[in-house]
């Protein structure tokens, strides 16, 4: 299927949903990316669900007491993530790093 460049020419006053569609029209093969390859997923629910454990944090506390903090929560829910997304044991792995051993992911 072959999509014009621009289906609509840019005016100053065009709604939201015309700029949207301008915008998809011209990135069509990012947007459908997930169509040609197996390995792109079709949404971006992994993304979000890296966010939201920092966000119910945030949430639930108020905000981090220090720089400090937030960033050795950042590291540990990275190396979570990280992790399962390996399809780690998440105990073993931890246990591994406690023990000054380093693990390889792939």
């Amino acid at each position: 299927m072959v999509y014009r460049e621009n289906p609509l020419k840019l005016h100053e006053k065009n709604t939201d949903s015309v700029r949207l569609l301008n915008r998809l029209s011209k990135r069509q093969e990012e947007v459908l990316e997930f169509l040609y390859q197996v390995e792109v997923p079709f949404d971006n629910n992994l993304a979000e669900r890296d966010v939201r454990m920092t966000k119910t944090k945030q949430k639930i506390s108020g905000c981090f007491r220090t720089e400090k903090g937030a960033h050795c929560f950042a590291r540990i829910r990275g190396f979570i993530s990280t992790c399962q997304k390996q399809g780690l044991n998440i105990i073993e792995s931890i246990e591994t790093i406690l023990m000054g051993n380093t693990i390889q992911f792939s």
